[in-house]
């Protein structure tokens, strides 16, 4: 179960531990998503539209998409970046899980508030996402520098990339996009919890059945808390990326058109006046199916590791009470 559950007492699990399967969940997660996150990153960063009916930039299908970085790049294109977004998937699920399982035992202990009402989850999962954002966005900008570069590379390792930037652009480069990303992270999260506790109660298994079916039923929840969360706050991943590689537009000339933007205002104005409505969803579809997965398989495998902790806890505690039956 998802956040602090005051009929467990006798196999709670600590804040430590919360952060160590929040960790394991992001580093399993991050492996299986990565190509379909490097494809949505190209999308968002094309000023062209992406559109089979009217192919003007150099992307325009997830799978035309994915059999031209393969063509040009190599398989590996689709794991670029991988090191960097590990690290930012592993902190932030650490951050993340910890966070909200402590927020909620506070809101459980210090407020009339069940902590384990739909409501709750939403404003813990928020903060809980907006902390770990703040602690992880230079990953995350690495991320995205890594993931947009084409070849030949302007970054040949992790340290050339933090050194170069640190060197030419300055320290405040690694929070670049860091307003629309603390904007997006607090619905977009509190959403994520939110639904996965609404369908989680929808899908329960009647009292008898125990807890049969639970892990496939929580990598379901996920799958449609996620994909509804995405489509809900989209545009602000998207402004978040273009101001992410301001300063990296050398790396983008062979893409296609590269753009400049002075800030968040000035970057919703010009995708509005250039790219219309439909600019602000650029990369919808590849994010949609890796927002499904991601959160999908991100509750699934965290709960999958606090059962597994949870169970390690309750054998130990069998075998010292066996222990101390025999002894006395």
């Amino acid at each position: 179960m998802v956040g602090y559950d005051p009929g467990a007492q006798g196999t709670a699990l600590s804040s430590k531990e919360a952060a160590l399967a929040g960790s394991a969940a992001g580093m399993v997660t991050r492996a299986l998503i990565s190509p379909f996150d490097v494809i949505k990153i190209r999308f968002q960063l094309q000023i062209e539209h992406v559109s089979s009916q009217r192919q003007e930039g150099k992307y325009w299908g997830i799978f035309q998409a994915s059999r031209r970085i393969h063509t040009e790049e190599g398989l590996c294109a689709f794991w670029k970046g991988h090191i960097p977004a590990q690290l930012l998937s592993m902190c932030f699920g650490a951050v993340q899980f910890a966070t909200f399982e402590c927020l909620t035992e506070v809101v459980h202990k210090m407020t009339p508030y069940d902590s384990q009402t739909a409501g709750v989850h939403f404003v813990c999962g928020g903060l809980a996402a907006s902390s770990a954002t703040v602690v992880c966005q230079p990953l995350d900008t690495l991320r995205t520098r890594f993931a947009a570069q084409g070849e030949p590379k302007v970054y040949r390792n992790l340290r050339h990339a933090v050194s170069t930037m640190f060197r030419s652009e300055g320290v405040l480069t690694f929070y670049r996009g860091l307003s629309p990303t603390v904007v997006a992270v607090f619905p977009y999260a509190g959403l994520q919890f939110f639904f996965y506790n609404v369908f989680k109660k929808l899908l329960a298994p009647p009292p008898k059945a125990g807890n049969s079916g639970g892990n496939l039923r929580s990598l379901v929840c996920g799958s449609g808390a996620g994909m509804i969360s995405k489509t809900i706050t989209y545009p602000f991943d998207l402004f978040k990326k273009r101001l992410q590689v301001a300063g990296f537009e050398e790396a983008r000339v062979h893409f296609g058109q590269v753009r400049s933007y002075r800030g968040l205002t000035d970057c919703m104005v010009q995708i509005a006046k250039e790219e219309g409505v439909r600019g602000f969803f650029k990369g919808l579809s590849p994010s949609l199916v890796k927002a499904a997965l991601s959160t999908g398989f991100t509750f699934f495998w965290y709960e999958f590791f606090l059962n597994a902790m949870r169970n390690l806890k309750v054998r130990r505690r069998a075998n010292v009470l066996t222990k101390d039956t025999e002894e006395s």
